[in-house]
């Protein structure tokens, strides 16, 4: 006689129980900050501490650049001060570093241009609201960055909230399947947006299709009097690396080739590594291990790939989060690169197919393509109507992210009619977009 299997919760199941979470922590909680002590800067360090000793300086004088610079490089700062706050308690496949510059366009497999989130590097589980506080705190202080007025910034920021409700609301009445399929393709996107919108996606979309991997070989390389191509050095952002780790990259590419798809894994045997150099990325990166190798066929056709470190993700180490069990046997099977990857395919609707990852003594890696046409809207260029579309269409994708989860119905429970949670959440983002100005001034002044 077959055994009888229970089937999954319904919406209807779920819903009811996000509802009963705001007996435990009502949603007006969601606007109370954590008042115990806070040492920024002790975090700062203790990152600091495991980088690279001689970028450091350059990770700092990055940071310093402006608040909204700093805010993109304290995700850790934020995951501790949000550890000891009240929450939701709906966990959910978050990005962890959700700011509006971690989100732009990339090559889809079909090399159609679409726009996602694009930063995995602290991706793990989380309650839902972390992800979004990350968002909206990030608009608003990059609003201010820009000069905009206080106006334009309030409804930039409450609408990237009421589209992220909205947008939980809508995905959710699809299937999985419908779900899962679900992305957003610039090019159908575009028609729907105004003027001033259409004219800054068409900008960023003319710059991002100029950033091929082929044109990275071009300015990135070299041939020598050898007739062999090789990286062009550019100390501090790009260097030599060490005979031991240029050894070490070309014994992993078997253990990257082996954790890539098996269309991907034959692909690359056309290929072998023709030099490896060091790459600095990023602000809060800056100091992580990150390599460009070049692979070259016997014609001289070349395909860049970029080794970059993985550490935990913050979520984990101050957010203090606990993992599903699956996600934390892979990490201790394969690493934190593993989990770096197992997350962007989660929360990405298309991955880069050449994702893979590796370990060494050292360090964990994932491993990506570089410059597969990735661009970003740079927020500065926007005008004040753009600008809150932009964070609207951030706020749209990572609702789409979240969905991916199995209980993300409980979110919509949870909102409800979504006043509330508006309410709660712009206030926490606008006191914690004080907090980060306070801890960017003690930041300078150290």
């Amino acid at each position: 006689m077959a055994t009888e299997r229970e089937l999954p919760a319904s919406r209807k199941t779920l819903h009811a129980e996000g509802k009963a979470r705001r007996r435990s922590t009502p949603r007006s909680a969601l606007a109370i900050h954590a008042d115990g002590p806070r040492d920024p800067l002790g975090i700062l360090e203790r990152q600091n501490a495991a980088r690279l000793p001689d970028l450091v300086p350059l990770r700092r004088e990055r940071m310093s650049a402006s608040p909204f610079a700093f805010y993109r490089g304290t995700a850790a700062l934020m995951a501790a001060d949000l550890a000891d706050a009240p929450h939701s308690g709906i966990l959910v496949a978050s990005c962890g570093d959700a700011h509006v510059s971690n989100f732009g366009f990339y090559a889809s497999p079909e090399r159609e241009l679409v726009f996602d989130l694009n930063d995995f590097d602290e991706a793990a589980w989380a309650p839902w609201e972390w992800d979004v506080k990350r968002l909206v705190t990030s608009v608003i202080i990059g609003g201010r960055a820009t000069s905009r007025a206080d106006e334009v910034v309030h409804t930039a920021a409450r609408t990237a909230i009421s589209t992220y409700v909205r947008g939980m609301r809508a995905v959710l009445r699809l299937s999985p399947t419908e779900r899962y399929f679900t992305h957003f393709n610039v090019r159908s996107s575009r028609a729907s947006l105004d003027p001033a919108s259409q004219k800054a996606i068409r900008r960023s979309v003319k710059q991002a299709q100029k950033r091929t991997g082929e044109r990275a070989v071009q300015r990135l390389t070299e041939v020598g009097d050898d007739g062999h191509r090789r990286f062009v050095h550019s100390p501090p952002t790009m260097g030599p690396v060490p005979d031991e780790m240029r050894a070490f990259v070309h014994r992993q590419l078997d253990a990257f080739r082996a954790s890539a798809t098996p269309d991907v894994r034959l692909l690359l045997e056309h290929y072998d590594i023709a030099d490896v150099a060091r790459r600095v990325v990023g602000v809060g990166s800056v100091g992580t291990r990150c390599y460009l190798a070049l692979l070259e066929d016997g014609d001289g056709s070349t395909l860049l790939m970029q080794p970059k470190e993985a550490a935990a993700s913050v979520l984990v180490e101050y957010g203090r989060m606990p993992q599903p069990e699956h996600l934390r046997q892979g990490v201790e099977a394969d690493g934190e690169g593993a989990r770096v990857v197992a997350m962007q395919r989660i929360l990405q609707a298309l991955s880069d197919p050449f994702l893979g990852h590796l370990r060494s003594p050292d360090a964990d890696f994932y491993v990506r393509q570089f410059h597969d046409m990735k661009g970003g809207i740079e927020v500065e260029e926007l005008d004040d109507q753009a600008f809150a579309t932009y964070a609207q269409a951030c706020a749209a994708v990572l609702a789409r992210a979240h969905s991916q989860s199995p209980g993300a119905s409980r979110v919509v429970g949870y909102v409800g009619d979504g006043v509330a949670a508006t309410e709660a959440l712009l206030t926490w983002s606008y006191e914690y977009a004080e907090v980060s100005a306070r801890d960017f001034e003690a930041f300078l002044a150290a």
